[in-house]
């Protein structure tokens, strides 16, 4: 036997010789190696300073190492600075025709042409982003700020006020978006009112359907959590237990659906432009110049070409962005799970 090993029971005592200092032949001896000569320590070794991250710190961890993330935040920027600051990019007057250069070639300070009308499509592109841009963004924070507070209250409490909010929320859910938008812009209040505000009013009454029910979901599973439970314990009233811990935990299932949508609501507005009725004609937009382009798709496809290509870019930058968020946020798509 080594000399460094030495007999114990299975307690780790030292074994008993019941015989003359011979180990009994019905037990079986057990040997333990001393904890020097074991790499334990260094494997069981654990980082006590380090604070634990919260689920947005590893959620914010997990985004930065992802290029799709990366990618569309990046094209979701300059989208926003073209928006912003669209005299930047171009000098020409988007407003400026001559029919003298109806359907030009690209020429010197006219890189995409000129239209039917002989204004020149890059500036109208550029200067459409901004209403398309608008119509997106408002759109989803008002179906947020409407469905979240809807689904979060149906959630919370139930009941009858979860049946008569779940019924409500069905009328508007059973319509499809598209279909439900162009039976209330014909209506003569909003077809005699066009403008971008008429269109994110409409998007809005249609498009908060969808976040109220994933917000009633994920009120539901947080509202039965310990935290919660711990905070009525110690006093906090209902609401504000609601507000301060329920709903904070359960936004990212919002957040994902909102940055989805997002590029939904751009595409459902360039629809409603494309069909003539959603923005008035002076304004801007990429729906407008698609369906001004419809008629020149033979002879000068590029019209069309151009406002679809900045649409579809646009839209493929936000939802590539709610996909990296999505998987950034669900802890069963992270490595090492």
């Amino acid at each position: 036997m080594p000399e460094n090993i030495t007999p114990t029971n299975a307690s780790g005592g030292m074994e008993p010789n019941r015989r003359a200092g011979k180990v009994s032949k019905y037990h079986i001896p057990h040997y333990v190696a001393p904890l020097d000569e074991t790499p334990l320590k260094a494997v069981d070794a654990v980082e006590e300073t380090s604070k634990p991250l919260s689920m947005w710190a590893e959620a914010w961890r997990s985004l930065r190492k992802q290029p799709l993330f990366i990618i569309s935040v990046i094209m979701i920027l300059a989208v926003l600075f073209v928006a912003a600051l669209p005299g930047v990019l171009t000098g020409n007057d988007p407003l400026q025709c001559d029919l003298m250069n109806s359907n030009s070639p690209a020429t010197e300070g006219h890189p995409m042409g000129f239209n039917f009308q002989g204004c020149d499509i890059y500036s109208r592109v550029i200067y459409g982003t901004r209403a398309s841009l608008l119509v997106g963004v408002m759109t989803t924070i008002f179906v947020v700020i409407i469905g979240g507070s809807i689904g979060a209250l149906a959630g919370y409490y139930g009941g009858w006020l979860d049946a008569v909010l779940a019924r409500i929320g069905d009328i508007f859910f059973a319509l499809p978006l598209i279909l439900g938008a162009i039976i209330v812009m014909q209506l003569p209040a909003f077809r005699e009112n066009k403008s971008v505000w008429t269109v994110i009013v409409t998007l809005t009454i249609f498009g908060w359907p969808q976040v109220a029910r994933i917000a009633r979901g994920a009120v539901i599973e947080s509202r039965a959590a310990d935290y919660v439970k711990a905070s009525r314990a110690l006093g906090l009233s209902k609401f504000s237990a609601l507000v301060k811990h329920v709903i904070p935990n359960s936004l990212a299932p919002i957040i994902v659906i909102a940055t989805v949508n997002l590029g939904i609501y751009i595409v459902a507005e360039a629809t409603l432009s494309f069909l003539g009725i959603g923005l008035p004609p002076d304004v801007m937009s990429w729906g407008n110049d698609i369906a001004a382009a419809q008629t020149q798709l033979r002879n000068n496809p590029w019209v069309l070409f151009w406002p679809a290509l900045f649409l579809s870019a646009t839209v493929l930058s936000f939802i590539m962005l709610g996909d990296a968020v999505r998987d950034a946020l669900d802890p069963k798509s992270r490595k090492g799970a």
